[in-house]
């Protein structure tokens, strides 16, 4: 990584599963300081599988992005398929994306 100018940002977000582990909101706002900072691109975003946390982070992005509700879950649920998650879901809608703290300078031209 260090030969190739390589940052790993790694923000150890549990899976949103019940009953009592919930995705902590203050990394995925973390996660989106990290994403909405062009000094940190190229960006990979993964998790495990690249579904649900992935698919967390990429709908909140979705929202700051200005997506429909419907739109957003509709590509969650594309790339969760077949096991997509409604807490997943329901933690998207919920988020508050005022609380997500960025550079205005460093933002993407896509935000």
């Amino acid at each position: 990584m260090a030969d190739n100018h390589i940052t790993l940002y790694q923000f150890g977000v549990p899976g949103n599963k019940e009953p009592f582990v919930d995705i902590p909101e203050d990394k995925m706002q973390q996660a989106l300081t990290v994403l909405l900072d062009t000094r940190c691109h190229p960006i990979l975003i993964h998790c495990n599988k690249g579904k649900h946390r992935t698919g967390c982070l990429v709908g909140c992005l979705r929202k700051m992005q200005r997506w429909s509700h419907t739109s957003i879950c509709d590509e969650y649920r594309r790339f969760s398929h077949p096991k997509s998650r409604t807490l997943d879901q329901q933690f998207i809608e919920l988020f508050d994306v005022g609380s997500v703290v960025y550079s205005h300078r460093y933002r993407p031209d896509w935000i």
